[in-house]
């Protein structure tokens, strides 16, 4: 089976596809990024993207993003290494602590910002519940969604 993943095609060996995709994508095809925690899709940590939808890759079978775009952290900084505002707004505001979940609020953020360009802070509040931070960074997680959500707006 092929996949296109950050913007890549890629075929997946028929011995893994019967895998998660957050599998595939960090032993198979060497994109460890997206984070392997709860194993049962509540926590966050491994959420990519498949056709510019968040999925929790870690309970998503591989089989569902055949012959489709996947997004994963490792596809935000363009090709000669500047970092996508999300990105650039977490090194601003100082997010990470462990940064364990932090590629998994990124692209929760993305997908958030892509359909809600000037999110109010209830929405950023709902779209976010279901990514959790077990260092409680979420303050400076919600700064740092607004401050990339203006430069995104700027941008345009």
């Amino acid at each position: 089976m092929k996949m296109r993943v950050n913007g890549v095609t890629r075929s997946v060996a028929v011995d893994w596809q019967n895998e998660t995709l957050l599998s595939v994508l960090r032993e198979f095809l060497n994109l460890p990024g997206s984070r392997y925690s709860c194993g049962i899709g509540q926590c966050g940590a491994c959420t990519v993207h498949i056709e510019g939808q968040p999925v929790a890759s870690c309970v998503t079978p591989v089989s569902a993003a055949q012959n489709k775009d996947v997004l994963t952290i490792e596809g935000l900084a363009s090709a000669d290494g500047e970092l996508h505002p999300l990105q650039q707004a977490w090194i601003e505001e100082s997010v990470p602590q462990c940064g364990y979940c932090q590629s998994g609020q990124i692209m929760q953020a993305l997908a958030l910002l892509n359909e809600q360009p000037d999110p109010s802070e209830v929405e950023i509040v709902r779209s976010m519940s279901g990514n959790l931070c077990r260092c409680g960074t979420y303050d400076r997680i919600k700064k740092a969604i607004r401050s990339a959500a203006q430069t995104m707006r700027e941008a345009t």
